[in-house]
């Protein structure tokens, strides 16, 4: 299978991106990897990497989509974007999946525009995963969608089913849906539609999900409009990275609370491993016709590599021909509820 990586994309570009490219091409030679960007950039950081293998080949793009641009202007005046270029490699079916750490709305719009959604989706949403206690859980849309209808959710809760079960392995998932109680009656009427829908539906719906309980293996899918989750997942990221500084540093005062911490090393070390997000790559945007995944603006080689991983793991395991025939067997997905 052949991915598009956007070279250019992140703040760690173009060297990060390349070299995680690079070594994903080391550890799937049967694959190859489509880098998009500025050539000239792109074969300088080449050499500095020293040999490079035979399924990395480049693609040239003249522009490069700053974080400041918005997401509509970047596709209408930024045509020739390493953004755009890598989107319509997917599109045009030279390439199997995308990889972008660059900017998640024109990505998200280029992902849209030129892929198109599945038939039947109405929204596109993002889906990434949290570390629980107990494993995972993942929430969807973290971001793709911020203006979201009851059934947008219900379409979410569909596709969120099929990655849960073809890519990482979870029989008939658990579905939850974000509100402020655990009340059948509890929430905005957006919430209580939802609820309805979801409810009536074939999901495995175990009914709505406090924000404290996403960390408490309560669901295995939480669902929520992208304003929300994207809320939900920057604080996660921030609250990890506050208690495990604040434990170094008050175990930093004294010698006997070094001592404790040497001692707890290894513990310690699961844990910041198990809450570093390039463990996982990056997030698929869901309903596009083709695999896009959306990685964290901070990436380093080893989130750019992951991300591969998990774009090989959905290209391979055919999520969206799952998703699909999973469409045809839901109800409630009526076109003018758009």
């Amino acid at each position: 299978m052949k991915i598009a990586v956007d070279a250019m994309g992140g703040d760690k570009a173009p060297h990060e991106i390349v070299k995680g490219a690079v070594i994903a091409a080391q550890r799937f030679p049967d694959d190859e990897m489509l880098l998009v960007g500025d050539e000239k950039r792109i074969q300088q950081e080449l050499g500095v990497l020293g040999e490079v293998p035979r399924n990395v080949t480049i693609h040239h793009a003249s522009q490069i989509v700053g974080m400041d641009d918005p997401a509509t202007y970047s596709i209408r005046q930024k045509s020739d974007s390493s953004i755009t270029r890598s989107v319509k490699l997917v599109a045009n079916g030279e390439a199997s999946a995308v990889v972008s750490a660059g900017h998640t709305g024109a990505t998200v719009a280029a992902s849209t525009l030129c892929m198109r959604t599945i038939k039947g989706i109405h929204r596109p949403g993002i889906a990434t995963r949290l570390p629980t206690r107990h494993g995972m859980c993942l929430i969807m849309d973290v971001g793709a969608n911020i203006a979201c209808k009851p059934v947008h959710l219900l379409q979410y809760g569909v596709m969120a089913t099929v990655i849960s079960e073809y890519a990482y392995g979870i029989k008939n998932p658990r579905v939850g849906l974000l509100n402020i109680g655990e009340e059948d009656a509890k929430g905005n009427e957006f919430a209580k539609e939802a609820f309805l829908l979801l409810s009536n539906s074939n999901l495995n719906f175990v009914g709505n999900v406090e924000g404290r309980e996403i960390f408490d293996d309560k669901a295995d899918i939480v669902l929520c409009d992208g304003f929300v989750g994207n809320v939900i997942l920057k604080f996660a990221e921030g609250l990890a990275v506050s208690l495990l500084s604040t434990i170094k540093d008050e175990a930093m005062k004294g010698f006997w609370t070094k001592v404790g911490l040497w001692l707890c090393k290894p513990p310690f070390m699961y844990l910041k491993n198990k809450m570093d997000f390039a463990e996982y790559g990056g997030a698929p945007l869901l309903g596009v016709n083709g695999v896009c995944i959306i990685c964290h603006g901070r990436s380093d080689s080893r989130a750019i590599y992951n991300a591969i991983r998990v774009a090989l793991q959905i290209s391979k395991n055919k999520v969206n021909e799952h998703i699909i025939s999973a469409l045809e067997k839901a109800d409630g997905f009526s076109e003018n509820a758009m």
